[in-house]
């Protein structure tokens, strides 16, 4: 069996700063960055990792807010929950990170792009949690998660709900139709697209979006229409 090889002691080295731990077991760090195309041992990909991280993060970004909206009700802490541990959360941490340099992954899925390549991400840095946590326990991985989850946590629209539904609901309510999204574009390389979306919804002027997958680009254009009609407060406004 040919395995992939491990990090070179610069890439762990600059990597190990950016995670503000240093691993005990190498081994483990190494696990948390290979998909399961780039090595056939099933100990040696970071699938189960990213089992255990996810269950990790929900459990510190749950204490987080719960320590840091004293007043905010069940439903407004559980909104807060679901954008903090999603799939574009994680994978804006890990582009925070950089972590697609060190990411070791099989010819063809190399060439997956937008929402797949998201969960790649997204993935990774949830494994990588569970590293931290079999490395030195849930007060390294808490650090961890509080160094790129905190800021995150109290920005003003923490507390939004998920803006495609969102907007849907609004579309239903006022005009009886459901919005349509069109991709317009995808440039980039495959490592870095970027894909422009418009919404239309029957009744309203259309709206763009332009980000690094599709559904984050929906994203994109359906806040901007609830931010335009004044559904949603423009965040600029809320600072």
């Amino acid at each position: 069996m040919t395995k992939t090889p491990t990090l070179s002691q610069a890439d762990r080295t600059t990597l190990e700063a950016a995670i503000g731990h240093a691993f005990v077991e190498k081994e483990r760090l190494d696990w948390a960055l290979t998909h399961a195309s780039a090595r056939t041992h099933k100990a040696g990909n970071y699938e189960r990792l990213e089992f255990l991280g996810d269950r990790v993060l929900g459990l510190c970004i749950a204490e987080l807010l719960f320590r840091t909206f004293g007043a905010a009700t069940e439903g407004e802490l559980s909104v807060r929950l679901n954008q903090l541990v999603s799939a574009e959360t994680c994978a804006a941490v890990a582009d925070e990170m950089q972590l697609h340099l060190f990411i070791r992954t099989g010819a063809d899925v190399k060439k997956l792009t937008g929402k797949r390549m998201l969960n790649v991400r997204a993935d990774v840095v949830e494994s990588l949690i569970a590293a931290l946590y079999l490395d030195g326990g849930l007060e390294v991985a808490r650090k961890f998660i509080l160094r790129y989850w905190e800021g995150r946590a109290v920005r003003p629209d923490g507390a939004r709900r998920d803006a495609k539904t969102e907007l849907q609901e609004w579309a239903h309510a006022k005009f009886g139709v459901t919005p349509v999204y069109r991709v317009d574009d995808r440039s980039g390389p495959d490592h870095d697209p970027r894909f422009t979306v418009t919404v239309e919804v029957a009744g309203a002027a259309p709206e763009t979006g332009i980000e690094r997958s599709k559904r984050a680009a929906e994203q994109v254009a359906a806040t901007r229409i609830l931010e335009r009609e004044g559904i949603w407060q423009p965040q600029s406004a809320q600072k």
